[in-house]
């Protein structure tokens, strides 16, 4: 039967009388745990923060009315042209309305749909925005602001001012950060929206919106849906759009299909809409991964090569082991626990240094106009990451301190105390 007190406590005893060589594998194990630690949280913060400012204003679906050309042409009506190559030039897109039609029956049937965690309607107009002698072109874009608000941390975006002074403000308007600094206008001011037929109204601007993109912060501007449908000289049921929001990502394009089938309306995903995006995010994970796990490798050679130094230092002690009684088998096991307190001790360092030093990232300033509601460095503490160190640490420790053990297992003492 083995004896662990005598086991651990010849262990403790060539550790502590190998200091040097003991904290440097310690060492080893600490940084390498740590340099992983702070390397995946801060690049995995990192991609988090960009997703989250590309997909938080992408819907898992978005539905619209898209305008494209008839795919029977007039022409082949014509009984006697039938079976014949027809060749069309210059195809205009059929005369139809931009609006959803049946918005409001799909929106009921979306929002009792367990698959889906919210739907928004929306209403996008083309029109210009005119304050004194400036007069622009952009969107307005007609929303439900406290359902998008918790379906797509819309205050988020906000600079100034608040999702509720918009729902509150029946002649309200979120203008885009851009827009506002272009024509010097702020909370409180008035701007003059004009629609494509002439028609002008004057709106008071509650809120200022800056989404990270300088092409959209330029044109885009916000209202209430009735707002909206008010200045287009529209009925309630007039809706351009319905974002759709998922409870499971991944059935997105699934559902996309069906509901391009149920409604006969054009569906787009998020991962069809995004697609470069992705390929993007895919490859700065890969990278982040196989930097990490090159690093806990080196860190495990790095104990490897220290223990086998250690069993070639302590042969002779090895020999007088097995001399005095005990069995290959305990001896590998002394060598073996020397590995497991050294990965122990040098993983636990180690999530500590991590921690700390994402902590210190965390308080970097990050100021950047393109991210107004960042003010630091992202940091993803994910105790998922803290449990594969310390498992990698012990894994890495076990599997260094077994291949050395096995050999000094095998060592005959004989051949040591004679000195061949």
């Amino acid at each position: 039967m083995t004896n662990w007190k005598v086991i651990l406590g010849i262990a403790k005893t060539h550790l502590l009388t190998k200091m040097k060589s003991t904290v440097t594998a310690s060492l080893g194990v600490t940084f390498g745990i740590g340099a992983y630690i702070t390397l995946v949280s801060f690049m995995t913060g990192l991609n988090k923060m960009l997703d989250d400012l590309i997909l938080n204003q992408t819907p898992h679906i978005h539905l619209y009315n898209e305008i494209e050309p008839s795919e029977k042409q007039p022409v082949a009506l014509y009984e006697e042209l039938r079976g014949g190559l027809n060749v069309v030039r210059s195809i205009k897109p059929k005369q139809s309305q931009t609006k959803i039609h049946n918005a409001l029956p799909i929106l009921n049937h979306l929002r009792n749909d367990p698959e889906v965690k919210g739907a928004t309607p929306q209403l996008r107009a083309q029109i210009f925005y005119i304050s004194g002698s400036i007069e622009l072109g952009g969107n307005l874009t007609g929303i439900e602001v406290m359902e998008e608000d918790r379906l797509s941390s819309f205050s988020d975006y906000l600079i100034a001012g608040s999702p509720e002074a918009l729902k509150n403000t029946d002649n309200g308007i979120l203008l885009g950060a851009g827009l506002a600094e272009t024509m010097s206008l702020d909370i409180g001011d008035r701007v003059q929206i004009s629609t494509i037929r002439g028609d002008v109204f004057p709106l008071k601007i509650v809120g200022i919106y800056q989404s990270g993109i300088a092409d959209i912060d330029n044109i885009q501007s916000y209202a209430n849906l009735k707002t909206v449908q008010r200045i287009e000289g529209e009925a309630e049921n007039y809706i351009t759009d319905i974002n759709v929001k998922l409870h499971n990502l991944e059935i997105a394009a699934e559902m996309a299909r069906s509901l391009e089938k149920k409604f006969n309306i054009k569906a787009t995903d998020i991962r069809e809409a995004n697609a470069q995006f992705e390929t993007g995010t895919n490859i700065r994970n890969t990278i982040t991964y196989a930097v990490s796990i090159t690093l806990l490798i080196v860190a495990g050679f790095g104990i490897y090569n220290i223990l086998n130094m250690l069993i070639y230092e302590k042969m002779k002690d090895i020999a007088i082991l097995k001399a005095t009684g005990f069995s290959g088998k305990d001896v590998q096991l002394i060598f073996m626990s020397q590995a497991l307190i050294i990965g122990v001790i040098g993983g636990l360092l180690g999530l500590i240094i991590g921690f700390m030093f994402s902590r210190l990232i965390d308080q970097v300033p990050f100021e950047t106009e393109a991210l107004p509601t960042i003010s630091t460095f992202p940091v993803n503490y994910q105790p998922g990451y803290y449990l594969i160190g310390i498992t990698f640490a012990l894994i890495s420790t076990f599997i260094a301190g077994y291949l050395p053990s096995t050999r000094a297992r095998k060592i005959d003492p004989v051949k040591i105390i004679r000195g061949t």
